[in-house]
């Protein structure tokens, strides 16, 4: 299917949803390649999660995780294999962006192996020592936190908010 072209639909997901979200980057967690989300996790922050759906399946999934009043994280970016190649995971990245910008957060953070796919939607590259915030909460337990891989990249929103 790699290629096609395929209607979305983005949207908030249903609470029962949760287990499909789960199991689209449940490979990539096994593999250690991506932190674990918990179920209950999932159903706690669902507000927070955008999922991507074809004829009633998720198809993809992305969410946010918050720091503080200002900085926010894209996380969990993730697309079956049967639907990768269409620019959907562009359209999930977007509108995560979209969603930080309608709740007034002023920076969006990734920590990412795909820089590039962040990079064409607005990103810079940026040290992730440079957000304590996300050091503390997240990299510290991390498994591979002494021979991360991952390109830290932050999306500026300041002055947007300001300007609409």
């Amino acid at each position: 299917m790699t290629g096609k072209k395929h209607k979305f639909t983005l949207r908030t997901p249903e609470m029962d949803e949760a287990k499909d979200i789960q199991s689209l980057f449940i490979e990539e967690v096994e593999a250690g390649r991506m932190l674990p989300r918990k179920i209950k996790n999932i159903q706690n922050t669902i507000d927070d999660w955008i999922v991507a759906v074809k004829q009633e399946q998720v198809v993809g999934c992305v969410s946010l995780v918050y720091f503080n009043h200002s900085l926010c994280e894209v996380r969990s970016l993730a697309v079956s294999p049967d639907f990768q190649g269409n620019g959907l995971g562009s359209k999930l990245v977007s509108a995560a962006v979209d969603l930080a910008r309608e709740r007034q957060m002023t920076r969006v953070l990734t920590l990412t192996r795909s820089s590039k796919l962040f990079q064409r939607l607005g990103f810079k590259v940026d040290r992730v020592m440079n957000y304590p915030e996300k050091v503390w909460k997240d990299c510290l337990q991390c498994p591979l936190r002494h021979q991360c891989d991952e390109v830290a990249l932050i999306y500026e929103l300041a002055g947007e908010n300001q300007s609409n």
